[in-house]
């Protein structure tokens, strides 16, 4: 994807200057003075060594978040099963029509969809089995995981997010869709997006069915 927003333009680029062995010796470095990993993006899942990385994170003692676009349903998938990750948070970039647009390509919506049933899945409670003289039965949640919208008020309108937020009840999400406001633009974008024209009504959004709306960078 090369979305015209972006602002991590060198990263998608694949401009980076660090190698594994400089992460995880930083990672070393702060073992007891950090508590988490976010591996982010660009697109975290393209880079072949990540499942590893995570595990190193995880041998180290950190909890471990993904930043994703669902663009790789395998490789989560990987990740998922060996339980590498405590949270994910996944861009869900635009209705079909605009990816094109926004995105770059409008053949990533599929993998997408398989990414966000993948997540619902992983994150559903599971029921434990009680144990001999123990009856009451508890349940632990496999993961957490956010759906989000990045929201540039010229490229998505509220019809927009009005056809999203349906998609997702359609798709039985729970949880939050935090929906962000652009924040950055001109030359630290990857399309030198230019500063919004129009401003984006909330108000008007219909309240979802079986999950919240939350929002970021608006002002009240």
């Amino acid at each position: 994807m090369r979305c015209v927003y972006c602002h991590n333009p060198d990263i998608v680029l694949g401009k980076s200057e660090k190698t594994d062995a400089d992460i995880l010796a930083f990672l070393k470095s702060r073992v007891s003075k950090l508590k988490a990993v976010v591996f982010s993006g660009g697109e975290a899942t393209l880079y072949q060594g990540l499942p590893a990385l995570m595990r190193e994170a995880k041998e180290l003692g950190f909890k471990v978040k993904l930043d994703t676009n669902g663009s790789r349903p395998q490789v989560l998938k990987q990740i998922l099963d060996e339980k590498l990750v405590d949270y994910v948070a996944m861009d869900f970039k635009a209705p079909p029509e605009k990816l094109e647009s926004i995105v770059g390509t409008a053949k990533l919506f599929e993998p997408f969809k398989e990414s966000l049933t993948l997540l619902i899945e992983a994150s559903s409670a599971d029921v434990m089995p009680a144990k001999a003289g123990v009856t009451e039965e508890k349940t632990q949640k496999k993961i957490t995981f956010e759906v989000r919208t990045t929201i540039h008020p010229d490229l998505l309108n509220v019809n927009d997010i009005t056809w999203m937020i349906r998609f997702l009840e359609e798709a039985d999400y729970r949880g939050t869709y935090y929906l962000q406001l652009i924040q950055s633009t001109g030359e630290k974008t990857i399309g030198n997006v230019d500063e919004p024209l129009h401003t984006f009504d909330r108000a008007k959004l219909p309240e979802p069915t079986g999950f919240a709306l939350g929002f970021r960078n608006f002002k009240d």
